[in-house]
């Protein structure tokens, strides 16, 4: 069973910014697409930017777009989301999860709660 895990979450003031980072039980280039979702309170989950294993951006979600990006580093086995310039609506649990098909593997999230 491949385990992902999610990290860097935290309280930060609106302007503020943000690290999360994602880690697999197995090297991640494994997965041929990784991606960052979030879910806030009362509404459904959403994606937030993929990233396959070419390193590409392949999806970032228009709300998004400017302040936040995707990278992976795979000499750490490790998937970020650098969020930038974060607003109070950034206010959510942030997902990870990782496609090796037909699997799909989810992290628990972490939870990022921007407020003054």
């Amino acid at each position: 069973q491949v385990q992902v895990l999610e990290s860097g979450g935290g309280l930060v003031q609106p302007g503020g910014s943000l690290r999360l980072s994602c880690t697999a039980s197995e090297n991640i280039s494994n997965f041929y697409l990784m991606g960052w979702y979030r879910q806030a309170p009362g509404k459904q989950r959403e994606l937030v930017a993929t990233s396959t294993n070419t390193g590409d951006t392949n999806y970032i979600g228009d709300s998004v777009k400017e302040r936040f990006t995707i990278s992976r580093d795979s000499a750490k086995n490790t998937l970020y989301l650098q969020m930038n310039n974060l607003k109070t609506e950034d206010t959510a649990v942030y997902f990870c999860n990782a496609v090796k098909m037909p699997l799909v593997y989810w992290g628990q999230g972490t939870q990022v709660t921007v407020s003054s």
